[in-house]
């Protein structure tokens, strides 16, 4: 795709290729990935996608593990985040270009805990004026022997790649506030739109399971039919043929 410039009677190309390299804007940047044309295709699209499912979910997973984490509900904690991630997150198309390749995304329902209790439902929102993340867990329904780990995921840049860290700290009901029969947390950070937050409720080996709820929309510039087109090419294009997958 073309664009004119108006007033200067130039069009100016969406992309270029140069040497082997191919050059396009990102974010207002001019940004280089290698060409990869001249490769054979190996993927059909839906081979791509679960190819870049797969990318993100492992980033995202080096990055939690860090924190201590409980995902009870398949043989190891790795392959119980990894097949929630792969099932309830978007595919984030990056490129190809080795810059790329370890970047990790904010976005809503990263799995942070697996098991058997209730859901804490977590809401952002406001009390009183103060940013707020509401839960519904009643005032009056306290259990021996729990506890609560609260996660915090932050999204930042680290050089040109994007990253999201992810902290844990254990709290109790005494940290939160009684509002309208249930607890809530209050803090200005709660306003922060590159940050996430998660809390998992525990009774002895139990928890409940439990995902990111943030405000940040950082991830959806890399959910496009444009970032699309540009991760197809870093790759080399895409088969037409569906016998790789059975399709």
């Amino acid at each position: 795709m073309k664009k004119d410039s108006k007033g200067l009677g130039l069009v100016i190309p969406k992309r270029i290729r140069v040497a082997g390299t191919t050059f396009y804007v990102r974010q207002g940047q001019v940004v280089g990935c290698p060409s990869k044309r001249g490769k054979k295709k190996w993927f059909t699209l839906a081979q791509l996608k679960q190819r870049l499912k797969m990318r993100h979910s492992t980033a995202l997973w080096k990055m939690l593990k860090l924190c201590d984490v409980m995902f009870t509900e398949r043989r190891n904690a790795c392959q119980n985040f990894m097949s929630l991630a792969n099932r309830q997150l978007p595919v984030v198309y990056v490129p190809d270009d080795g810059i790329m390749s370890h970047a990790s995304f904010l976005m809503p329902n990263i799995p942070v805990s697996d098991g058997t209790l209730p859901m804490v439902k977590l809401e952002l929102g406001e009390v009183d004026g103060m940013p707020a993340l509401i839960t519904d867990l009643k005032t009056w329904e306290e259990a021996l022997y729990e506890r609560f780990l609260f996660y915090t995921a932050v999204q930042s840049m680290e050089g040109n790649m994007p990253r999201v860290r992810f902290s844990m700290r254990e709290i109790s009901r005494s940290d939160m506030t009684a509002v309208d029969g249930h607890y809530v947390l209050m803090d200005e950070e709660f306003a922060d739109e590159m940050k996430g937050w998660a809390l998992v409720h525990v009774i002895n080996d139990r928890c409940s399971p439990q995902g990111i709820v943030t405000r940040c929309t950082f991830y959806k510039r890399y959910t496009t039919d444009e970032a699309l087109e540009i991760a197809t090419e870093s790759y080399g294009g895409l088969t037409e043929l569906g016998f790789l997958s059975g399709e």
